[in-house]
């Protein structure tokens, strides 16, 4: 009985030492890897698919016309959930979380280039959808704000606010259609002469 257990104890402790070995093993495997990816790098012939965006990157981005759009969509949804927020009936914050929301997505979308990796959305009608409908809840919610807004400042500051990004949006979705509008005369419909 006691030769069996002095077995087991040197079984386990082949065992243990297995892993430990399998354990160093992964590690030099991973100090490989690494020194692979730092390799890759510092010369930047290899770049991985879903890339981290730098600070001059995202600058870069906010300098174009469409960026410049989108990051001031969002800063004015910021302002004006903030002054609906402090008003005495804050009920109208939620126009300005979903515009908010989906100017970051299609911020980022944009930015990381993914509207030419996914090509089963098509992003351009999608965010002149999105940009029609912000302008179109920003324009009444904003009326609806100012004009019934007495005696509430931050209600009315929000509808101010509201007004100018119902502009915005607004020429947002011009901006989205004339693209639209110049694509479709570059790219002429396909004809099928066998159906």
């Amino acid at each position: 009985m006691l030769s069996h257990k002095m077995d087991d104890s040197t079984e386990l402790a082949d065992i243990t030492g297995m892993a430990d070995l399998t354990d160093m093993a992964d590690l030099t495997e991973l100090s490989d890897i690494t020194k692979m990816s730092d390799t890759a790098a510092i010369t930047d012939t290899a770049r991985p698919r879903f890339v981290v965006y730098s600070r001059e990157q995202f600058k870069s981005y906010v300098k174009t016309p469409k960026g410049f759009i989108l990051a001031s969509e969002t800063l004015l949804s910021l302002i004006i959930l903030i002054c609906y927020a402090a008003s005495l009936y804050g009920g109208y914050s939620a126009v300005a979380i979903c515009e908010m929301i989906f100017s970051m997505i299609f911020f980022g979308i944009f930015m990381m280039e993914l509207d030419k990796q996914i090509l089963v959305v098509n992003w351009l009608w999608t965010d002149l959808f999105r940009a029609g409908i912000g302008a179109l809840l920003y324009i009444i919610t904003s009326l609806i704000c100012v004009i019934g807004g007495a005696g509430d400042g931050a209600r009315i500051a929000g509808g101010v606010f509201g007004l100018i990004a119902g502009l915005l949006f607004a020429y947002d979705t011009y901006t989205i259609y004339m693209q639209i509008k110049s694509s479709r005369q570059h790219n002429p419909a396909p004809t099928h002469d066998s159906v």
